[in-house]
């Protein structure tokens, strides 16, 4: 599918990006979508070399969906992980064991950075 979003500068025309789907999800993707739909697509970005009618050779972006999120239902090609998943079958979000909390006021720890 292609899907368009607003251009970064006023007066520019619409961006357009390629997006594919595979298997499962994209049959879902052609069954659940029509044009004009919002969604927000989760996936791989990559470029490809496209032969040009003119003879020389041009770089799209594509984008390789995993998940398709919208206000009120999120597809996957991927089941969530057994971490992410509660005893009552719902899934939660994944959050690491131990955040360190720090106070606004704190000044930052600049020993930690890889040079």
């Amino acid at each position: 599918m292609w899907v368009q979003f607003p251009p970064l500068r006023s007066g520019d025309p619409m961006e357009t990006l390629k997006v594919i789907g595979w298997g499962n999800l994209a049959q879902q993707i052609q069954d659940q979508f029509q044009i004009g739909d919002q969604v927000i697509i989760e996936g791989r970005l990559g470029m490809i070399t496209v032969d040009r009618p003119e003879g020389f050779k041009e770089k799209q972006a594509e984008l390789t969906v995993s998940r398709i999120h919208t206000p009120d239902m999120t597809m996957s090609s991927n089941p969530p992980l057994a971490s992410e998943t509660s005893s009552a079958g719902t899934t939660t979000p994944s959050v690491p064991a131990s955040q360190p909390t720090t106070s606004p006021d704190a000044e930052p720890n600049y020993d930690d950075i890889p040079f």
